[in-house]
């Protein structure tokens, strides 16, 4: 079976907002929402600005913001005006504030129509979007299902049926109205159910695809349920763009998702048929391998990691960076890595593809690092 081959949506690409292609044979898109409210003080200091360019440098393609109210519009219009990354509004039951978002350079709306007020509201917003060639996602969750159907999964259907029953009567709206600027999700915190939605709605849509496991917990109970329910999608090509919810940053967010996308890459490799897919889930930039540490460890792995982690998923570099614990997973363990980094006695070595380069004291080791990976 050929890999699935969605429709394409431009998201950004004017005045100053950078393009964002999702679907057809563009690379999965990796995108994540704001932790916090916004503040007109914050945006107007530039922190909020920094930290968004932060997420740019790890991969990040768009950010999405809550919308829950008419200050919440005017802040994050404030914001798209002085960012290059699309920013996207998040937007449930006031169809009013969706219609403000589409006053400012906001690239990308997310609604549930069935949840905004009725027919005549849902085609203000769509009229008004598609003046602005603005494209809005169709988000299902498997927790806010409308009434009616959520009555069929008590009384039995399927809760993967029935998100994928609740999006295409939402994209029956969008049919209606002529607007073809969209992307559908359809997501649950369960593992199979997230699957099988996916699997359905694939099969019937030709819409783009926002992909990921809702409300999938802290950082390892998150990743690892997010893995297990994206692999499968990604591999047999479902899925366009991908967030990881997890109840933890949005840095770890982005690397989690382009590991994920890497991890499914091979995976496709496995599959002769699906090239463009694997192009699609590829991904350049820095791999980084460590040991976990033991009683052995002669270098401090957890505390070296940690700090070079957001520097080292930054760089636009194609290479394999190793921080190993002692001589035993050092440079013959890790002879794959471009440059490594171990411990060994009292002194720490740099090894570049097993062969060590220097040897250097702990309190160099920093520096000492920096500078060889520049040479890189």
């Amino acid at each position: 079976m050929s890999a699935r081959l969605s429709k394409t949506v431009k998201i950004g690409g004017f005045e100053h907002i950078k393009t964002v292609q999702m679907g057809g044979d563009f690379p999965v898109a990796v995108q994540t929402m704001w932790k916090d409210r916004l503040s007109f003080s914050d945006i107007e200091s530039g922190v909020i600005a920094e930290k968004i360019n932060t997420l740019d440098s790890l991969g990040c393609a768009l950010i999405r913001f809550a919308v829950p109210n008419i200050e919440a519009a005017e802040a994050l219009g404030r914001l798209a005006g002085m960012v290059s990354m699309p920013l996207a509004a998040d937007i449930h039951f006031d169809y009013k504030l969706a219609l403000r978002c589409l006053d400012f350079p906001v690239a990308k709306l997310r609604l549930n129509p069935g949840n905004i007020g009725g027919r005549e509201k849902v085609r203000q917003v769509l009229e008004k979007a598609a003046k602005k060639n603005i494209p809005i996602r169709i988000g299902v969750n498997a927790g806010s299902l409308p009434l009616d159907i959520q009555k069929q999964v008590d009384n039995g259907l399927e809760l993967s049926e029935a998100m994928v029953l609740a999006a295409q009567r939402e994209i029956a709206f969008f049919d209606e109205f002529g607007f073809t600027s969209f992307l559908v999700s359809v997501k649950a915190s369960g593992i199979a159910d997230t699957i099988k939605a996916n699997r359905i709605i694939a099969q019937i849509c030709d819409a783009p695809l926002h992909v990921g496991v809702t409300e999938a917990g802290p950082l390892v109970a998150g990743v690892a349920r997010s893995t297990a329910a994206l692999l499968p999608l990604l591999a047999e090509g479902i899925g366009d763009t991908v967030r990881v919810s997890l109840s933890d940053t949005m840095e770890n967010e982005i690397i989690a998702g382009r590991e994920i996308l890497r991890a499914a890459a091979e995976l496709a490799a496995e599959k002769t048929e699906t090239a463009a897919n694997r192009q699609r889930l590829n991904r350049k930039g820095v791999t980084v391998v460590s040991c976990p540490r033991c009683g052995r460890y002669g270098f401090d792995t957890h505390g070296f990691t940690n700090r070079w982690m957001a520097k080292l998923y930054a760089l636009n570099k194609d290479i394999t960076v190793a921080v190993m614990g002692c001589e035993v997973n050092g440079p013959q363990e890790a002879k794959h890595a471009d440059l490594g980094i171990t411990g060994a006695g009292d002194k720490v070595l740099i090894f570049c593809r097993g062969k060590v380069t220097r040897v250097i004291t702990a309190a160099d080791a920093d520096e000492v690092f920096e500078e060889e990976l520049n040479k890189l």
